[in-house]
């Protein structure tokens, strides 16, 4: 079984900064990509930011410029700046791996939550 697990959530005042972590364990063969999605009460779950396996990135509009994701080997960081309070939610990570053994298969973490207020 493959675990992911967040953190480096918290609360901040506008234009503040936090560094979320992602990682991921477990009998994993490969990583094809890392992404970190926000959920705010009972809205859709949206994509905030992906790195794929070649370490190209893809970023949600809203977040261009203030955001950046990066990986280190099963760690995702996602190291967001100028932040809004529309950035706040719970931010997940879902991880797209190859386990060992198995055939290609998506896992979630829990969650860290991030308040953006004054």
């Amino acid at each position: 079984q493959v675990r992911v697990v967040e953190s480096g959530g918290g609360s901040v005042q506008p234009g503040g900064s936090l560094r979320l972590s992602c990682v991921a364990s477990g009998r994993i063969l490969s990583i094809n990509s890392m992404t970190w999605h926000r959920q705010e009460g009972g809205r859709e779950r949206v994509l905030v930011a992906s790195i794929g396996g070649n370490g190209g990135t893809n970023y949600a509009d809203s977040v261009k410029g203030r955001f950046t994701i990066s990986r280190d080997q099963k760690t995702a960081f996602l190291q967001m700046s100028s932040l809004r309070p529309e950035d706040t939610g719970v931010y997940y990570c879902s991880v797209d791996v190859v386990e060992v053994g198995r055939s290609r298969r998506s896992f979630w973490g829990q969650g860290t939550q991030v308040t953006i207020s004054q």
